[in-house]
Protein backbone atom coordinates (compact mmCIF):
# COMPACT_ATOMS: atom_id res chain seq x y z
CA UNK A 1 0.00 0.00 0.00
CA UNK A 2 1.15 3.36 -0.77
CA UNK A 3 2.49 5.79 2.30
CA UNK A 4 -0.07 8.36 3.45
CA UNK A 5 0.57 11.99 2.35
CA UNK A 6 0.42 14.28 4.94
CA UNK A 7 1.37 17.90 5.14
CA UNK A 8 3.08 19.76 7.96
CA UNK A 9 1.22 22.62 9.28
CA UNK A 10 4.26 24.64 11.06
CA UNK A 11 3.93 27.18 7.53
CA UNK A 12 0.28 27.31 7.54
CA UNK A 13 0.15 28.17 11.43
CA UNK A 14 -1.73 31.05 10.69
CA UNK A 15 -4.66 29.41 10.02
CA UNK A 16 -6.96 27.70 12.95
CA UNK A 17 -6.58 23.79 12.83
CA UNK A 18 -10.47 23.86 12.33
CA UNK A 19 -10.26 25.80 8.81
CA UNK A 20 -6.89 24.19 7.71
CA UNK A 21 -8.41 20.59 8.24
CA UNK A 22 -11.09 20.85 5.81
CA UNK A 23 -8.46 22.68 3.71
CA UNK A 24 -6.02 19.88 3.46
CA UNK A 25 -8.41 17.11 2.77
CA UNK A 26 -9.85 19.27 -0.02
CA UNK A 27 -6.30 19.68 -1.44
CA UNK A 28 -5.81 15.89 -1.46
CA UNK A 29 -3.54 14.94 1.88
CA UNK A 30 -4.91 12.06 4.47
CA UNK A 31 -3.32 13.34 7.38
CA UNK A 32 -1.43 16.19 9.12
CA UNK A 33 2.09 16.28 10.84
CA UNK A 34 1.03 19.06 13.49
CA UNK A 35 3.34 21.76 14.60
CA UNK A 36 3.52 22.50 18.55
CA UNK A 37 2.63 26.57 17.59
CA UNK A 38 -0.08 28.21 17.07
CA UNK A 39 -3.25 26.64 17.47
CA UNK A 40 -2.41 23.61 16.16
CA UNK A 41 -0.98 21.67 18.72
CA UNK A 42 -0.38 22.77 22.81
CA UNK A 43 2.01 20.73 24.58
CA UNK A 44 0.83 21.87 27.43
CA UNK A 45 -2.70 22.00 26.98
CA UNK A 46 -2.32 18.49 25.85
CA UNK A 47 -1.20 17.49 29.33
CA UNK A 48 -3.25 19.29 31.26
CA UNK A 49 -6.60 18.49 29.80
CA UNK A 50 -7.52 15.04 28.84
CA UNK A 51 -10.36 16.20 26.50
CA UNK A 52 -7.53 18.10 24.45
CA UNK A 53 -6.33 15.60 22.61
CA UNK A 54 -9.67 13.86 22.29
CA UNK A 55 -10.83 17.11 20.82
CA UNK A 56 -7.99 17.38 18.35
CA UNK A 57 -8.52 13.42 17.24
CA UNK A 58 -12.21 14.48 16.58
CA UNK A 59 -11.09 17.29 14.59
CA UNK A 60 -9.21 15.51 12.63
CA UNK A 61 -11.48 12.61 12.61
CA UNK A 62 -14.15 14.69 11.32
CA UNK A 63 -12.26 15.91 7.76
CA UNK A 64 -11.22 11.95 7.03
CA UNK A 65 -7.70 13.12 8.38
CA UNK A 66 -4.65 10.97 10.71
CA UNK A 67 -2.02 12.01 12.79
CA UNK A 68 1.52 10.12 12.92
CA UNK A 69 3.81 13.04 13.91
CA UNK A 70 4.07 16.00 15.78
CA UNK A 71 6.78 18.72 15.48
CA UNK A 72 7.98 20.86 17.80
CA UNK A 73 11.07 22.39 16.18
CA UNK A 74 10.89 25.53 17.46
CA UNK A 75 11.66 24.42 20.93
CA UNK A 76 14.10 22.44 20.27
CA UNK A 77 16.35 24.84 18.45
CA UNK A 78 16.57 26.27 21.93
CA UNK A 79 18.34 23.49 23.63
CA UNK A 80 21.94 24.03 22.38
CA UNK A 81 21.55 26.95 20.51
CA UNK A 82 23.48 30.47 21.61
CA UNK A 83 20.45 32.20 22.31
CA UNK A 84 19.92 35.69 20.98
CA UNK A 85 16.79 37.94 20.45
CA UNK A 86 15.43 35.91 17.23
CA UNK A 87 15.18 33.04 19.91
CA UNK A 88 12.04 35.30 21.59
CA UNK A 89 10.17 35.94 18.51
CA UNK A 90 9.79 31.81 17.74
CA UNK A 91 9.68 30.59 21.85
CA UNK A 92 6.72 30.75 23.87
CA UNK A 93 6.62 33.04 26.73
CA UNK A 94 7.19 30.76 29.54
CA UNK A 95 10.09 28.79 27.62
CA UNK A 96 11.57 32.48 26.92
CA UNK A 97 11.08 33.15 30.05
CA UNK A 98 13.45 36.26 31.40
CA UNK A 99 15.86 35.98 28.00
CA UNK A 100 18.70 34.31 30.19
CA UNK A 101 20.47 32.42 27.87
CA UNK A 102 21.22 29.02 30.36
CA UNK A 103 17.78 29.52 31.51
CA UNK A 104 15.95 29.54 28.11
CA UNK A 105 17.77 26.32 27.07
CA UNK A 106 16.51 24.58 30.19
CA UNK A 107 13.32 25.39 30.20
CA UNK A 108 13.50 24.22 26.30
CA UNK A 109 14.74 21.46 27.19
CA UNK A 110 11.81 20.62 29.82
CA UNK A 111 9.49 21.40 27.54
CA UNK A 112 10.84 18.88 24.78
CA UNK A 113 10.17 16.60 27.57
CA UNK A 114 6.96 17.29 27.69
CA UNK A 115 6.44 17.42 24.06
CA UNK A 116 6.92 13.65 24.19
CA UNK A 117 4.50 13.06 27.24
CA UNK A 118 1.93 15.22 25.26
CA UNK A 119 2.54 12.67 21.98
CA UNK A 120 2.05 9.16 24.19
CA UNK A 121 -1.19 11.34 25.28
CA UNK A 122 -2.04 11.85 22.02
CA UNK A 123 -0.87 8.47 20.66
CA UNK A 124 1.41 8.91 18.03
CA UNK A 125 4.94 7.90 18.13
CA UNK A 126 7.39 10.31 16.02
CA UNK A 127 8.49 13.82 17.25
CA UNK A 128 9.68 15.97 14.54
CA UNK A 129 12.43 18.59 15.48
CA UNK A 130 15.14 20.80 15.72
CA UNK A 131 18.43 20.17 18.21
CA UNK A 132 20.18 23.54 17.75
CA UNK A 133 23.94 24.05 17.75
CA UNK A 134 26.63 25.50 20.17
CA UNK A 135 28.79 25.27 17.10
CA UNK A 136 26.70 26.23 14.26
CA UNK A 137 28.72 29.34 14.19
CA UNK A 138 31.74 28.21 13.82
CA UNK A 139 31.07 26.64 10.59
CA UNK A 140 33.85 28.27 8.68
CA UNK A 141 36.60 27.66 11.00
CA UNK A 142 37.81 30.92 11.15
CA UNK A 143 39.30 31.70 14.02
CA UNK A 144 41.08 28.92 13.42
CA UNK A 145 38.77 25.93 14.71
CA UNK A 146 40.07 22.71 15.95
CA UNK A 147 38.24 19.11 16.34
CA UNK A 148 38.68 19.49 20.44
CA UNK A 149 36.84 22.80 20.02
CA UNK A 150 33.85 21.26 17.99
CA UNK A 151 34.07 17.73 20.17
CA UNK A 152 33.13 19.78 22.95
CA UNK A 153 30.31 21.12 20.95
CA UNK A 154 29.17 17.30 20.19
CA UNK A 155 29.48 16.34 23.46
CA UNK A 156 26.78 19.66 24.59
CA UNK A 157 24.72 18.47 23.13
CA UNK A 158 25.05 14.89 24.27
CA UNK A 159 24.31 16.14 27.67
CA UNK A 160 21.23 18.03 26.83
CA UNK A 161 19.31 16.06 24.96
CA UNK A 162 20.46 12.39 26.82
CA UNK A 163 18.13 13.61 29.26
CA UNK A 164 15.07 14.29 26.80
CA UNK A 165 15.83 11.39 25.22
CA UNK A 166 15.68 8.73 28.11
CA UNK A 167 11.92 10.70 28.42
CA UNK A 168 11.32 9.98 25.64
CA UNK A 169 12.00 6.19 25.65
CA UNK A 170 9.68 6.14 29.04
CA UNK A 171 7.11 7.80 26.51
CA UNK A 172 7.88 5.26 23.84
CA UNK A 173 8.35 8.14 21.02
CA UNK A 174 11.12 8.59 18.95
CA UNK A 175 12.80 11.78 17.85
CA UNK A 176 13.16 12.62 14.46
CA UNK A 177 15.94 15.38 14.11
CA UNK A 178 15.32 17.59 10.82
CA UNK A 179 18.76 17.13 9.52
CA UNK A 180 19.62 21.09 8.86
CA UNK A 181 22.34 24.14 8.53
CA UNK A 182 21.91 25.75 11.79
CA UNK A 183 21.80 21.90 13.75
CA UNK A 184 24.25 19.76 14.96
CA UNK A 185 23.58 17.56 12.80
CA UNK A 186 23.58 19.17 9.05
CA UNK A 187 24.87 16.88 6.66
CA UNK A 188 26.12 13.00 6.34
CA UNK A 189 29.32 13.68 8.24
CA UNK A 190 27.93 16.09 11.18
CA UNK A 191 25.03 13.49 11.63
CA UNK A 192 27.25 10.55 12.00
CA UNK A 193 28.95 12.24 14.98
CA UNK A 194 25.88 13.38 16.22
CA UNK A 195 24.34 9.28 16.77
CA UNK A 196 27.98 9.11 17.72
CA UNK A 197 27.83 11.69 20.84
CA UNK A 198 24.26 11.00 21.94
CA UNK A 199 24.17 6.49 21.20
CA UNK A 200 20.44 6.73 22.16
CA UNK A 201 18.28 4.75 19.90
CA UNK A 202 15.14 6.87 20.05
CA UNK A 203 17.17 9.77 18.57
CA UNK A 204 17.47 9.41 14.96
CA UNK A 205 16.10 11.50 11.85
CA UNK A 206 13.18 13.23 10.20
CA UNK A 207 14.64 12.99 6.54
CA UNK A 208 14.06 16.23 3.98
CA UNK A 209 16.30 15.69 1.11
CA UNK A 210 16.00 19.61 0.56
CA UNK A 211 17.84 20.66 3.04
CA UNK A 212 21.09 18.64 2.08
CA UNK A 213 20.61 18.64 -1.77
CA UNK A 214 21.76 22.30 -2.50
CA UNK A 215 25.00 21.77 -0.09
CA UNK A 216 25.91 19.27 -2.38
CA UNK A 217 25.28 16.31 0.15
CA UNK A 218 24.00 13.15 -1.58
CA UNK A 219 20.40 12.94 -0.88
CA UNK A 220 19.96 9.31 -1.39
CA UNK A 221 22.93 8.28 0.21
CA UNK A 222 21.71 9.47 3.58
CA UNK A 223 18.71 7.38 3.10
CA UNK A 224 21.18 4.21 2.83
CA UNK A 225 23.37 5.32 5.73
CA UNK A 226 20.55 6.06 8.23
CA UNK A 227 18.33 3.24 7.18
CA UNK A 228 17.15 2.78 10.35
CA UNK A 229 17.25 5.95 12.00
CA UNK A 230 14.72 7.49 9.34
CA UNK A 231 11.74 7.85 12.15
CA UNK A 232 9.65 10.13 9.78
CA UNK A 233 9.99 11.04 5.80
CA UNK A 234 9.35 15.65 4.84
CA UNK A 235 9.11 15.74 1.05
CA UNK A 236 10.32 19.65 -0.15
CA UNK A 237 11.92 20.68 -3.03
CA UNK A 238 14.78 22.93 -3.72
CA UNK A 239 16.62 23.89 -6.93
CA UNK A 240 20.12 25.33 -6.87
CA UNK A 241 22.86 27.14 -9.06
CA UNK A 242 19.36 29.21 -10.70
CA UNK A 243 20.87 32.29 -9.71
CA UNK A 244 22.96 35.25 -11.33
CA UNK A 245 26.00 34.70 -9.66
CA UNK A 246 26.27 37.21 -6.35
CA UNK A 247 25.49 34.83 -3.82
CA UNK A 248 26.18 31.11 -2.75
CA UNK A 249 25.28 28.58 -0.90
CA UNK A 250 25.62 30.99 2.43
CA UNK A 251 22.88 32.55 0.80
CA UNK A 252 24.47 36.09 1.20
CA UNK A 253 22.04 37.96 3.23
CA UNK A 254 19.34 37.51 1.23
CA UNK A 255 15.79 36.89 1.90
CA UNK A 256 14.30 33.55 0.10
CA UNK A 257 12.71 34.56 -3.52
CA UNK A 258 15.66 37.08 -4.03
CA UNK A 259 16.45 36.46 -7.80
CA UNK A 260 20.01 36.26 -6.61
CA UNK A 261 19.56 33.43 -4.28
CA UNK A 262 21.91 30.49 -5.51
CA UNK A 263 19.15 27.77 -4.02
CA UNK A 264 15.82 28.45 -3.30
CA UNK A 265 12.93 25.97 -1.75
CA UNK A 266 10.40 24.83 -4.54
CA UNK A 267 6.81 23.47 -4.78
CA UNK A 268 7.60 19.56 -5.00
CA UNK A 269 7.79 18.56 -8.30
CA UNK A 270 9.41 21.85 -9.25
CA UNK A 271 12.90 21.89 -8.04
CA UNK A 272 16.31 19.81 -8.63
CA UNK A 273 15.57 16.76 -5.94
CA UNK A 274 15.32 13.29 -7.57
CA UNK A 275 11.99 11.80 -5.81
CA UNK A 276 11.89 8.76 -7.46
CA UNK A 277 15.51 7.95 -6.25
CA UNK A 278 13.88 8.61 -3.14
CA UNK A 279 11.08 6.45 -3.08
CA UNK A 280 13.12 3.70 -4.85
CA UNK A 281 15.69 4.36 -1.62
CA UNK A 282 12.66 4.47 0.94
CA UNK A 283 11.16 1.56 -0.17
CA UNK A 284 14.78 -0.27 -0.22
CA UNK A 285 14.67 0.64 3.59
CA UNK A 286 11.58 -0.60 4.42
CA UNK A 287 10.36 2.59 5.42
CA UNK A 288 6.44 2.69 5.56
CA UNK A 289 5.64 6.18 7.17
CA UNK A 290 4.47 9.11 5.83
CA UNK A 291 5.33 11.26 2.80
CA UNK A 292 5.04 14.85 4.39
CA UNK A 293 5.00 17.98 2.68
CA UNK A 294 6.50 20.37 3.95
CA UNK A 295 5.48 23.21 1.60
CA UNK A 296 8.11 26.45 0.85
CA UNK A 297 7.70 28.03 -2.43
CA UNK A 298 8.12 31.95 -2.17
CA UNK A 299 6.87 32.29 -5.60
CA UNK A 300 3.68 30.21 -5.45
CA UNK A 301 0.37 30.45 -3.79
CA UNK A 302 0.14 27.94 -1.35
CA UNK A 303 -2.60 26.53 -1.71
CA UNK A 304 -2.11 25.95 -5.40
CA UNK A 305 1.77 24.77 -4.47
CA UNK A 306 0.18 21.76 -1.38
CA UNK A 307 -2.47 20.86 -4.19
CA UNK A 308 0.37 20.05 -6.88
CA UNK A 309 2.76 18.55 -4.42
CA UNK A 310 0.09 16.14 -3.24
CA UNK A 311 -0.60 15.13 -6.64
CA UNK A 312 2.88 14.58 -7.53
CA UNK A 313 3.42 12.71 -4.70
CA UNK A 314 0.44 10.26 -5.20
CA UNK A 315 1.81 9.39 -8.60
CA UNK A 316 5.21 8.63 -7.81
CA UNK A 317 5.20 6.67 -4.68
CA UNK A 318 5.18 3.18 -5.53
CA UNK A 319 4.66 -0.05 -2.99
CA UNK A 320 7.91 -2.19 -2.87
CA UNK A 321 7.54 -5.62 -4.97
CA UNK A 322 6.71 -8.80 -2.28
CA UNK A 323 8.19 -10.98 -5.22
CA UNK A 324 11.48 -11.20 -7.51
CA UNK A 325 9.91 -10.14 -10.76
CA UNK A 326 12.47 -13.16 -12.44
CA UNK A 327 11.29 -15.49 -10.22
CA UNK A 328 8.61 -16.93 -12.41
CA UNK A 329 11.71 -18.13 -14.84
CA UNK A 330 12.38 -20.83 -12.54
CA UNK A 331 10.67 -23.86 -14.08
CA UNK A 332 9.50 -25.02 -10.05
CA UNK A 333 7.42 -21.91 -10.23
CA UNK A 334 6.04 -22.85 -13.28
CA UNK A 335 5.21 -26.25 -12.12
CA UNK A 336 3.59 -24.96 -9.14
Amino acid sequence: MPRPVTLFTGQWADLPLADLAPLARQMGYDGLELACWGDHFDVQAALRDDSYVQQKRELLEGHGLQCLAISNHLVGQAVCDLIDERHREILPAHVWGDGDPEGVRQRAAQEMMDTARAAQKFGVSVVNGFTGSPIWHSLYAFPPTSQAYWERGFQDFAARWQPIMDVFDQAGVNFGLEVHPTEIAFDIASAQRALEAIRHPRFGFNYDPSHLAYQGVDYVKFIREFGDRIFHVHMKDVWWGHGNGDVGVFGGHTTFGDPRRYWDFRSVGRGDVNFEEIIVALNDIGYAGPLSVEWEDARMDRVHGATESAAFLRRLDFPASNVAFDAAFAKAEQEA
